[in-house]
This record gives structure tokens, sequence and C-alpha cells, in this order.
């Protein structure tokens, strides 16, 4: 792990004292939303992330490291343009070649579990594309979600995808879906749709229990922990429906597919809504960065109560 991993000093020594700490993915900066939007938001959630209470770690690959926590000229370096987008599969690839590259929800996981981070905040995570039965156009987040000990707080999964199969996927591979204060899924751009949570939990200290109860059972893998958009940000959910519609039919009449698609449609939301979608966007980040910090003190002050041995770096959670 030392080989490709470079831990800013700040995090390096949260980490070691058992403190909270949030990691933060890169993809939000190079491909989620336009400059310079994209840097305003990405050191606004770092910020959200401290006035919470926890240290933020965003990550990113740069130079053939993987960067857990970033200084301020590295924002600007992922925002140029051109940066692979990285998952899982393009760990090694990019690793071994010496380049740079912003990390999807599955990388970040991977590289905040190498480092002993449990709490990771984003937007909303990949999951089964609409029309995946034909495609098979399934997102490698929900695999990691499967096998990596990281609980992700997110807005629920990204609206343009097929909602319904994405959770069924979840259950199939046994992640816990937990709604924070809802009892329904998050549609990203909006507070919720029909589709119920496995459980709710109105506190972070309530979240911070079944986590543990999770990984002290030896049972592998991360908890969805899934939080609404603030009700002033939400949009209008048939509206929106319309705008991913159209989006969609366009992507595949463009032939756009796998790593392409997201940004694509998330873009051309963000014209058929005349800006607010990005709107939108931001205000739900800021409010899982508050969430995820509230869940990474909890957490480690439940662990630091019950005299836990703190998680070595790269080492599967039994607590």
């Amino acid at each position: 792990m030392l080989d490709y991993c470079v831990i800013k000093g700040e995090v390096a020594a949260a980490i070691k004292a058992g403190r909270a700490v949030v990691a933060l993915e890169s993809t939000v900066i190079s491909h989620g939303l336009p400059y310079p939007a994209n840097i305003e938001a990405a050191k606004a959630m770092e910020a959200t992330v401290r006035a919470n209470g926890a240290v933020p770690a965003t990550i990113a690959i740069l130079d053939g490291r993987i960067r857990i926590g970033l200084e301020a000229e590295d924002f600007e370096r992922l925002a140029a343009g051109g940066i692979r987008k990285v998952s899982r599969r393009d760990l090694p690839l990019v690793l071994a070649a010496g380049g740079d590259g912003a990390t999807t929800v599955a990388a970040t996981m991977i590289a905040a579990r190498l480092a002993g981070i449990s709490v990771f905040a984003t937007g909303g995570i990949g999951g089964v594309h609409r029309g995946a039965e034909t495609t098979l156009d399934i997102s490698a987040d929900l695999e990691e979600l499967a096998r990596t000990d990281v609980a992700v707080v997110c807005a629920g999964a990204k609206a343009i995808l097929d909602l319904p199969k994405t959770l069924e996927y979840l259950e199939t591979r046994g992640v816990p879906v937990v709604g924070y204060g809802t009892d329904n899924f998050p549609a990203f751009y909006t507070a919720q749709c029909n589709l119920p949570v496995d459980s709710r939990c109105d506190s972070a200290d309530d979240v911070a229990r079944i986590l543990r109860a999770k990984w002290q059972l030896g049972l592998s893998g991360g908890a969805i922990i899934a939080v609404p958009i603030p009700e002033e940000a939400a949009l209008d959910a048939e509206a929106i429906e319309q705008a991913i519609r159209l989006a969609v039919a366009e992507a595949e009449g463009q032939g756009v597919r796998g790593k392409e698609l997201t940004p694509f449609l998330l873009s051309r939301l963000e014209q058929l809504t005349e800006g607010a979608s990005l709107v939108a966007n931001r205000a739900l980040l800021l409010n899982n960065a508050a969430v995820a910090a509230q869940i990474a003190v909890a957490y480690a002050t439940l662990r630091r109560e019950t005299t836990l041995p703190r998680r070595p770096p790269g080492k599967r959670a039994l607590y």
C-alpha cells in the first residue's frame, strides 16, 4: 500500500489518533460539475466537514499515487480537464503508468479502506442504468458497496438511473440502505420516491451503532446512508423526470455509453433545467458532507467508549 498511497499529514494524524475523518471523492471536481462550480463545491464540502467536527480527506490519483487529502493546487489540477475517471478496474492501470485520475465512488471507497477511513460523503451513488436489461450497464459502485467496509452517505442513487433495480441489486448483495430521517429512498434531486429503505435512523448515533454491529459481526461491505436533499433545494419530481427521459433518449441517439454516460446526462440536465439541477446538486453535496461528518464523529466516539482497537490501514473491519 505504501508504494502507492500518500496520506496528508493532517489526515494521517487524525486517523492515528482515532479522530473522525470523512473521505470525499474527486470526480465531482473533474466530471460532476462545471468550472468553477466544481472547485467551489469541493472546497465547500471540506469546510462543511470541518464545521461539523471531522477532518476532510478528498481523494484523487496524482503522479501515480493515491493522494488521501489534497492541497489547494490539486483542486485546480483536477479541474483543468482531461483527467481520467478511475474506478476499481482502472486503479492498477493509472498507478502503474504514473498517471492522474479522479476517483469514483468505488475507487474512493477502496482508498478510504486502505487508509482506515470508515465514512465517505458523496452526491449520489452509481447504480443500474435505465435499459440495463439490454445493455448490462451497471455501475461498479454497487459491487464495491458489497465488498468494501465503508459507509457511503449520499442522496440516494443518481436520478438518471433505474432506482427500483438499483435497490434490488443492493438487497441481493446484502448492502443495508438506511434512510437518514426518511422512510423512503431519496431520488437525488427530489427528497424521496415511493421506494422504502431497509431502516430509518434519525440521529448520527443510531447510524454509528448500525455500522458497529455490521462490522463487528464480520459482515463484509459497506452501507448506504441515504439523506434527502434539503426541501428548499429539491426540484419538481415530474419536471426532472421529463428532463431525464429526454437526456437519456439523446444519449441513446448519440451512442453515449459506459463511463461517459453519467457526465453527459448530468450536463444535459443542467442545460434542460436552466441550471436548477446544478444548484440542487451543490445543496445535496453540502448536506451530505454535514451528515457524514456527524456520523464519523459519532462512530469515532463509539469506538473510543467501547475501547475498540483502531483498524489497521488496509485491513477489513471487524468492529
